[in-house]
């Protein structure tokens, strides 16, 4: 894993909705660390150096919280109802010698030039990470799923995925992660056409002469 950087907490002494609001006004995400057996902290980081961070894949990070620096990974990470901004962050605190359970992104390889395409087929992803066990310092950026030899009809599941060495894989084996499968191809005006119902022919009866025994009696003068 990438060398982490140390990113400097502030504690939170109040909490609540006013309080979280002045903290992103100023630049700042707030957070809370829970785990190891400790107390949970609410505190505040600054928005551009996390966000940096997280684009960088890193997963394990340095927190300085009250000039004690610890071991922390992300558990969470709440956004705005646009999904675009970072308004809230779920951390853990972890041992770099105990083994932790994490979800890692899949990332496909070769979609574009995978067999099943040459075959008139495409690659459909059904999931987009996987639950692994590893020691902190091992968690991979992403899980990477080779998909070059796929051919239409084929498919792959968790269990057919190759893990980085000292990585357990915990989700279910038989998850299901890429299909191949055909296009279906688009009918012409006239399938389409031949395919429609023919409307039926309306028959209607045609109008009987007024019988002359129901008409009704002339009014005598």
């Amino acid at each position: 894993m990438a060398k982490t950087k140390l990113l400097k907490a502030e504690i939170r002494e109040r909490v609540g909705t006013n309080s979280v609001q002045k903290v992103r006004k100023e630049g700042r995400i707030p957070a809370i660390v829970y785990g190891h057996k400790q107390a949970p902290v609410a505190i505040s980081l600054d928005a551009h150096n996390f966000v940096d961070v997280l684009h960088h894949g890193q997963r394990l990070l340095d927190v300085q919280i009250d000039k004690k620096k610890e071991k922390i990974i992300v558990k969470d990470l709440q956004y705005d109802y646009l999904s675009k901004n970072i308004i809230h962050a779920d951390l853990m605190r972890v041992d770099i010698t105990e083994a932790i359970k994490v979800n890692v992104p899949i990332e496909l390889k070769s979609a574009g030039a995978a067999k099943g395409t040459h075959e008139g087929g495409i690659i459909e992803e059904h999931a987009d990470h996987l639950e692994i066990e590893c020691r902190p310092t091992d968690i991979p950026e992403t899980i990477v799923v080779l998909v070059k030899d796929i051919g239409v009809g084929d498919s792959l599941h968790a269990s057919d995925i190759e893990l980085p060495e000292g990585v357990k894989l915990i989700s279910p084996p038989e998850t299901l992660l890429v299909t191949c499968h055909l296009v279906a191809a688009a009918k012409t005006t006239e399938e389409v056409e031949e395919e429609m119902p023919t409307t039926p022919e309306v028959i209607t009866e045609a109008n009987k002469p007024e019988d002359e025994d129901n008409k009704a009696p002339e009014a005598k003068k």
